[in-house]
């Protein structure tokens, strides 16, 4: 904790109800960094008044929020791993989130299924191996998507309650996969969050062919269902959108870090939260910069 007179006089200022001067103050005890985040923690802990407390809460979340931001940033201009960029966005609404426990249940989940492959398989006997580990033998859920609660969109909650929605259980499966070196990727199929199983072989083969070809089949990350290009032919016609070749190139982990910021900001569309659902865009967008 630190300890000098300025910080001393900053925090009884706190409750300056003139919202300029809390304004000024606030500002300077951002300034100080996370070191300071104790000293919030103690003046909370020995006052009673909700409306300081509240305060103090924002304040230690605005401090979470300013490196959690610097740490996006670095994560954009680096290699952009997708389980990093997913953690980062539970750090969000989890600060003091322990990221090893997240590593191990992945590493448990890859062993268990890497333990069930062997490199004689066909895509779909691959792909049946990861869903039956997943979904049958993990026993994880499919949960539609829904704005009243946060955790559905953490990759850390999900895998402790086991039930996320395309989203968190997608990025999942996509993690799971690239650990096991299997091709599935997420492709920008309109209204949805949709897997697909790439022939690594194509482009070499066929390196202008239409970006569907690319694709043996497709994956409902809810349940670990595959579809057809029938199947996804056919629900371009019920929703009169003609399949350009941009709905199946492959989504960066970039783009979908920034869906899953945009999706979470909507839990938060409301009068009480919804300068979170402000920061939570506004980080979507720094990662364009």
């Amino acid at each position: 904790m630190v300890e000098n007179k300025e910080i001393t006089a900053l925090l009884h200022l706190l409750d300056d109800p003139d919202e300029d001067i809390y304004s000024s103050v606030s500002d300077k005890i951002i300034s100080f960094g996370k070191a300071i985040i104790p000293n919030l923690e103690s003046l909370w802990e020995n006052t009673s008044e909700e409306a300081i407390q509240e305060r103090i809460e924002l304040l230690i979340h605005r401090l979470h929020v300013r490196d959690l931001t610097n740490d996006f940033a670095a994560w954009a201009a680096g290699d952009k791993n997708l389980m990093e960029g997913a953690l980062l966005v539970a750090r969000y609404h989890y600060p003091d989130l322990d990221t090893t426990v997240v590593y191990r249940e992945f590493e448990k989940l890859r062993r268990n299924t890497w333990l069930e492959l062997n490199n004689y398989l066909t895509p779909i006997e691959e792909i049946n191996i990861v869903t039956s580990i997943f979904y049958n033998y993990y026993k994880q859920k499919g949960i539609e998507f829904g704005y009243t609660n946060p955790d559905d969109y953490l990759i850390n909650k999900t895998l402790e309650s086991k039930k996320g929605n395309a989203l968190s259980n997608g990025i999942i499966y996509i993690v799971l996969c690239e650990l096991l070196d299997i091709p599935v990727k997420a492709v920008n199929i309109p209204r949805q969050f949709i897997l697909a199983y790439f022939d690594t072989q194509h482009d070499l083969l066929n390196p202008v062919s239409h970006a569907s070809e690319k694709i043996k089949f497709f994956i409902d990350p809810l349940n670990g269902q595959m579809y057809s290009h029938q199947d996804v032919e056919a629900y371009f016609k019920r929703i009169a959108v003609t399949p350009g070749s941009t709905y199946f190139r492959k989504l960066t982990n970039k783009r979908i870090i920034q869906y899953l910021l945009e999706e979470l900001s909507k839990c938060f569309d409301n009068d009480r939260n919804r300068y979170k659902m402000d920061e939570l865009l506004l980080i979507s967008n720094l990662l364009d910069q």
